[in-house]
């Protein structure tokens, strides 16, 4: 992994991309904190949490295309400046609740194209394939421990300083990554002329056999991240406390980030896209070792297990943005960023559903592990009709 820290370009994009992910977790807690202090009321809190989520999904179908129609680095940093200047907004003290929501939502608005280009620019940096998908475990390990650390940390600092100081820092946090990407990534080109159609790139994504079989093991993230959604029940069906539900949250997440390390450094790039059937049916079978009731120890280590074999999803993504032409990898990004959401969110509510249904937490996780396993063992079979085969083109 070494090799691809030793990209300059490449450098800079990781470094603006983890601290600013950093911020962005203080802000996610601080807007929490800041929420219900003001109303005393949980439902408006949740509210303004899912208004740091919902504004990607439309962005991820739209917005995303102008890191194809403009020139990626200009792109990547407009969307840091706006980014700082609204979060410097929601900073002030007393921002009204309607204006601090409205915020929210513009600012994550404004984070679509630039995730977009920062995608694509990651992509066009390296020429090496190989060398690409290790880019790609750095940022998968970084990612994960830099939200780990934003959220554990978050608390314990908004608590010392305020939500204001917080969101401060946050903004300080996207001017930094501005500067960084400006002055040490190099400009390039428009990557296409800007004639295609905005929302010509979903078609084209599910169109192609190749890209959509991708897409389908991408959501199978969804079953994966129900116990996520269901830690407090489950927690509570185990007679654990409370913080039993940060262990529980943060278990898939540190598996993640063992899993991409293993599979970085003992696996190449050619069999880890054989054995995508195999590790997207892993976390499947975690899951559904729950209808054995596990304790706290064996629930922690089947959730980091099922996180580990999850890696996997690093091989898709990149294997996806590498069979995208250069020209269409903003707006195909998009809908890949924007279907892994959607499955995540979904999953999450039929999870909460089916625990309700069932009348317990162990159930519904050991029933989405089973429903999971027959879908992925049908994505595999797809996979491995396909795999070794050159990808269906893309229309520029």
């Amino acid at each position: 992994m070494t090799a691809a820290l030793a990209n300059r370009e490449f450098r800079a994009l990781w470094l603006a991309e983890v601290q600013s992910l950093i911020g962005d977790q203080l802000t996610i807690v601080a807007l929490a904190i800041l929420v219900y202090d003001r109303t005393g009321s949980a439902l408006l809190s949740a509210v303004v949490y899912s208004l740091t989520f919902l504004p990607a999904l439309a962005g991820g179908l739209g917005l995303s295309q102008l890191a194809d129609r403009y020139p990626r680095r200009t792109v990547l940093v407009f969307s840091s400046l706006i980014q700082a200047v609204l979060i410097a907004i929601m900073a002030i003290p007393g921002t009204p609740l309607a204006l601090l929501c409205g915020l929210v939502v513009l600012a994550r608005l404004a984070n679509a194209p630039g995730n977009a280009a920062q995608n694509a620019l990651t992509r066009e940096v390296f020429t090496d394939d190989d060398l690409y998908l290790k880019s790609q475990d750095i940022r998968g390990i970084s990612t994960n421990t830099a939200m780990l650390l934003g959220l554990a940390g978050g608390g314990l600092l908004v608590s010392q300083v305020g939500a204001s100081w917080a969101l401060a820092l946050d903004a300080a946090t996207f001017l930094l990554s501005a500067a960084v990407v400006r002055f040490s990534v190099s400009r390039r080109a428009a990557a296409s002329d800007g004639t295609g159609s905005w929302f010509g790139a979903v078609k084209q994504v599910f169109g192609n056999r190749h890209l959509r079989v991708l897409v389908w093991f991408s959501w199978l993230v969804g079953l994966a991240v129900i116990p996520e959604g269901l830690a407090a029940p489950l927690a509570a069906e185990m007679g654990v406390g409370k913080q039993a539900v940060g262990w529980l949250l943060a278990a898939d997440p540190l598996g993640f980030v063992v899993g991409a390390f293993l599979l970085s450094r003992f696996v190449s790039a050619e069999h880890r896209r054989k054995l995508l059937g195999v590790l997207a049916a892993l976390p499947m079978v975690a899951l559904i070792a729950f209808a054995l009731k596990p304790g706290l120890i064996p629930a922690l280590l089947l959730l980091a297990a099922a996180g580990a074999a999850g890696a996997y999803l690093i091989t898709v993504s990149a294997t996806f943005i590498t069979w995208v032409p250069n020209e269409l990898r903003g707006g195909a990004g998009g809908v890949y960023r924007t279907g892994l959401r959607v499955a995540q969110g979904v999953g999450a509510g039929l999870g909460g559903l089916a625990a309700d249904r069932l009348g317990a937490a162990t159930s519904a996780i050991a029933l989405a592990g089973v429903v999971g396993l027959l879908l992925a063992v049908l994505v595999a079979v797809s996979w491995g009709h396909i795999n070794g085969t050159s990808p269906e083109p893309l229309l520029s």
